[in-house]
């Protein structure tokens, strides 16, 4: 494996859609992958003044039960790959809870060539936060 490999992640943001038609969406979450260090992270923030702008009638219960499936990482099913359980979570859907295209990313810090995949998972959690804060608030 090159080093570089282990550095590569992908993500991608989760958006609420309340009206497909209209095209107009909320970002509200962030899922995010690094195939060779087998880690997968998702997280939602419901803003509700923002879910509100967009949808006064929206059901917050509701959304936020559909949200938590993209927080879990045994979803669809515990035995799949990483990058299988990502592409799942990101596949295109016409619904009020869609997916960005996936993005790439590539974590190089001076000296990191030598890392294992549990100090390159403590640089993707901070990587992670770093994104969220950016693309959701």
């Amino acid at each position: 494996m090159e080093i570089a490999d282990r550095f590569l992640y992908e993500y991608a943001v989760l958006r609420y859609v309340p009206r497909i038609e209209r095209e107009e969406f909320v970002n509200i979450g962030l899922i995010m992958m690094n195939k060779r260090c087998k880690w997968l992270k998702g997280k939602v923030y419901l803003d509700e003044t923002k879910l509100k702008a967009f949808n006064p009638d929206y059901d917050i219960d509701a959304l936020e039960k559909q949200c938590g499936l993209f927080e879990r990482t045994d979803v669809p099913k515990d035995d799949l790959p990483i990058e299988e359980k990502y592409r799942w979570l990101t596949a295109m859907k016409s619904a009020v809870l869609q997916t960005s295209p996936s993005h790439p990313g590539l974590l190089i810090e001076e000296g990191d060539s030598y890392l294992d995949c549990e100090a390159i998972k403590a640089l993707m959690e901070k990587e992670f936060s770093r994104l969220f804060k950016e693309l959701v608030g």
